[in-house]
């Protein structure tokens, strides 16, 4: 995985995050099946982002940002702020 293919898949999650919400809008999905949707998205977000930053960081330290994986989402989402 490239970081491009990362960022494509960001930009693919937001497209369908619009579409949500444009759907709830025109009353096509209720809100509990956008609220269902949109949490799978954000976690799947924070998960790009995630790998996104490490792969990053691996290639400023001379590692391979190929040789970084994706993480669980439960690792992702217990991150302290």
């Amino acid at each position: 995985m490239t970081d491009e293919s990362v960022l494509g898949r960001i930009n693919d999650l937001v497209e369908e995050e619009h579409r949500l919400r444009r759907q709830l809008a025109s009353g096509e999905i209720s809100t509990d099946e956008e609220h269902a949707r949109l949490r799978s998205l954000e976690e799947s977000l924070d998960q790009c982002w995630d790998l996104l930053r490490r792969r990053r960081a691996a290639l400023r330290e001379g590692q391979d940002p190929n040789a970084v994986a994706t993480r669980p989402v439960s690792e992702v989402e217990g991150y302290l702020q």
